[in-house]
């Protein structure tokens, strides 16, 4: 045997980054009532009464607000669930995604 069959032979490890995660947005509108916002917040994004008055309060304040981060696909399943519970009782209600720098 020669001395290089000895030697073990290794292996290059894959680079694993962590995902890309994503903000969810709550975009305020004129028309979805505050108290259904609020039920969303809590059924969707599992937050107690005051943080979703809070994060419901910020978006109409401001226009828009940061629900939570997720990974993109959590992000967009969670985003088009509180969309669609808002559609389904006939109000514009809107969450978006967008990668988080």
């Amino acid at each position: 045997m020669s001395e290089t069959d000895l030697k073990p032979k290794t292996q290059a490890k894959p680079k694993v980054e962590r995902p890309h995660l994503y903000k969810v947005i709550l975009l305020n509108d004129d028309f979805t009532p505050r108290d259904f916002v609020v039920s969303v917040l809590k059924a969707v994004f599992r937050m107690m009464e005051s943080e979703a008055l809070g994060v419901m309060m910020t978006a109409h304040r401001k226009g828009a607000c940061v629900v939570a981060v997720y990974t993109k696909d959590v992000a967009e399943t969670k985003a088009t669930q509180a969309t669609e519970l808002g559609r389904s009782q006939g109000f514009p209600l809107t969450f978006t995604t967008e990668r988080e720098e």
